[in-house]
């Protein structure tokens, strides 16, 4: 059970620290150096890849997470900040898949037309979206290590 706890917690890190360090650090970078064409390159080609490892995470954290559940005896025996970990989590999932299917698709279709103006409205939304994100991955992280902390 312990691997299991670690394949989630490192599935975590991956989607909410890649968020992280995106917004906090990539961002600011990328708008201090980059005219607006090669920014909007710049993040279809991080998106992409980034993408990929996300979608490799939500799986990761959906079938470790409901796995662990099962283990423990199913909803009815897990305690409080599991239940809201599973929300919090699905949420964000939804949220994601928003952004992958309605934002980013059509963002990287823009890019290849060189549609700079489309494809920078549509990065405006994924930022807002991943801004969103982020905060809800630090918000359960927290409900987690405090849920834990009360036992």
């Amino acid at each position: 059970m312990m691997l299991l706890k670690l394949i989630h917690l490192l599935s975590v890190l991956i989607w909410v620290g890649g968020m992280f360090f995106a917004y906090v650090v990539l961002r600011p970078a990328i708008v201090e150096i980059l005219e607006p064409p090669q920014r909007l390159r710049l993040w279809d080609s991080v998106f992409r890849r980034f993408f990929n490892w996300v979608w490799l995470s939500v799986g990761v954290l959906l079938g470790s997470g409901f796995y662990l559940i099962h283990l423990y005896g199913g909803m009815a025996y897990v305690a409080p900040h599991v239940h809201a970990m599973l929300t919090l989590g699905l949420l964000m999932t939804a949220v994601y898949a928003y952004v992958f299917f309605a934002c980013y698709k059509p963002f990287s279709l823009h890019v290849g037309n060189q549609s700079w103006k489309e494809a920078g409205e549509l990065l405006g939304k994924i930022r807002k979206l991943v801004a969103v994100n982020l905060t809800l991955g630090l918000l359960t992280i927290g409900v987690v290590v405090i849920g834990m902390a009360w036992g």
